[in-house]
């Protein structure tokens, strides 16, 4: 009897665990990870998905073979602070008059970061059930008011400016490119120091900016020294934190500054691309595939951990790539970083979840960085409504994957960077774009066949010039003013 009634107990502790192993399987399915992992400046044209041959990209390349890559994938400003704001919030940024680009010391400025009272992904989530994580960059205020916990992520390694060095003084193990208004010793041109480490150049007519001037690496709240080269730091953490929360469902914002300046390449990746011919080129080479490799550890630990199959994943950029600064190319879009042309909105945009999305997916109809809050939010079931009077521009995006609804996701898509304007409606591209020579009149374009934006149609179809104005400005009169127009 004892042994029946032992067996029987096994069986129902069996019972027991098959039955909690399911429960967990169907609430980790209703409750998907989220993953973002967003490049810093990386050109349209870079990934060897989006055709280039050069550098070689496997690991981010497998996020499209896995899921989806988006053709007409935009960001919504041309620069990182404004940008992020909107990823953030799945809110244009110009609801809440955000629309600049601090850098150096306005980063720690009162009052100048995301308002406190935009909720953001993370806060959202929260709310939801989940654990996040910011790993990287934030450049979303750098006043104690504006920390990433105030934003509801519960963990922060990073730092707050626009920008930092990549390994620390005196730059050991790594080729660095600096930008100077004047070479030491006088003179333009290209200076290098006698053991090729550090690389100086005239050709932006500017001077490096004091990235790391009261911006340490954080974790938390403290500083910390960090030794390691920052794009393998930030995977090491990332890793860490996956591994810390694998229990529970989580989201992790993996914002690496690759491959935003200073530009410094490691040696070994240097040696990997010592057949391009061009120093400045090279380091770009040795920071993008040493990012490239970074994001396939992340998905590698992932796999290991079995969480993949159900962990949506977006990698994109945060805007187009400055290419003289860089060599980042953003082809075949016009200009790049700063613009209001394609070369600065659109830019690499895929995403991946196995257990919900196709592979080997190409979607074209226009999505924009705002949809990831929405998509991300839904497919968590995260509780509705926003804050009162706050209304969410992005949508969820896996109905249109998915095929049930044919249409295009967005009838409209809007942007205003203080003088610079654009409004994209179908193929049809109305832009202002008044720098380096460029005026302040109206620009019109079809995109459909005329992605490089080089037939100018504003006087030639006037009326669809002035359908397009009408649609923008009716847009601009839901916006709020910038900053520092407000009395």
């Amino acid at each position: 009897m004892r042994y029946r009634l032992a067996k029987l107990g096994g069986w129902y502790a069996l019972a027991v665990a098959v039955l909690g192993q399911a429960q967990a399987a169907e609430r980790d399915f209703a409750k998907p990870n989220i993953v973002i992992l967003l490049a810093d400046d990386l050109g349209y044209g870079e990934l060897g998905c989006q055709g280039n041959s050069e550098i070689p990209t496997p690991h981010i390349d497998s996020i499209a073979a896995n899921g989806v890559r988006f053709t007409n994938g935009y960001v919504t400003a041309p620069f990182c602070s404004a940008s992020r704001a909107g990823l953030i919030t799945g809110r244009y940024q110009t609801r809440f008059g955000y629309e600049f680009n601090p850098i150096g010391h306005h980063n720690e400025l009162p009052g100048v970061g995301l308002p406190r009272n935009e909720e953001t992904l993370a806060e959202r989530l929260r709310h939801a059930g989940y654990v996040s994580g910011l790993v990287g960059k934030w450049h979303l205020g750098g006043h104690a008011e504006f920390h990433p916990f105030r934003h509801g992520f519960d963990e922060f390694f990073g730092f707050t400016h626009e920008g930092h060095y990549f390994v620390p003084l005196p730059w050991s193990g790594a080729t660095t490119w600096l930008r100077r208004s004047v070479l030491p010793g006088g003179g333009r041109g290209r200076f290098t120091t006698a053991d090729g480490r550090i690389i100086y150049s005239t050709h932006m007519n500017g001077t490096e900016p004091a990235y790391d001037a009261n911006n340490p690496i954080m974790r938390g709240g403290q500083p910390v020294v960090e030794e390691t080269y920052l794009t393998d730091a930030f995977t090491r953490e990332a890793v860490d934190f996956i591994e810390r929360n694998k229990d529970k469902p989580f989201f992790l914002l993996l914002a690496y500054n690759a491959v935003h300046s200073p530009m410094q390449g490691t040696d070994p990746y240097m040696k990997k691309f010592s057949h391009i011919q061009d120093v400045h080129r090279r380091i770009f080479a040795a920071m993008l595939s040493n990012m490239d490799n970074s994001v396939g550890v992340v998905l590698a630990k992932l796999r290991r951990e079995q969480l993949q199959q159900n962990t949506l994943i977006f990698f994109m950029s945060d805007n187009g790539g400055p290419t003289r600064e860089l060599t980042s190319t953003n082809q075949p879009l016009r200009d790049g970083k700063g613009s209001v042309y394609e070369g600065g909105l659109r830019v690499p945009f895929i995403a991946q979840w196995p257990a919900q999305l196709a592979r080997g997916t190409i979607y074209e109809q226009p999505v924009i960085s705002l949809d990831i809050f929405t998509t991300a939010t839904t497919a968590a079931k995260a509780p509705l409504g926003v804050r009162a009077g706050h209304k969410l521009d992005g949508v969820d995006l896996l109905p249109y994957l998915k095929g049930k609804i044919k249409v295009a996701p967005h009838e409209k898509l809007f942007w205003r960077q203080d003088r610079r304007a654009a409004l994209r409606m179908g193929d049809w591209k109305l832009l202002r774009n008044p720098r380096r020579g460029q005026n302040s009149e109206w620009q019109l374009y079809n995109l459909a066949n005329d992605i490089a934006e080089q037939n100018n149609l504003a006087t030639t179809n006037k009326a669809k010039r002035e359908e397009l104005i009408s649609a923008w400005r009716e847009l601009d009169s839901e916006m709020a003013d910038p900053f520092w127009q407000r009395k």
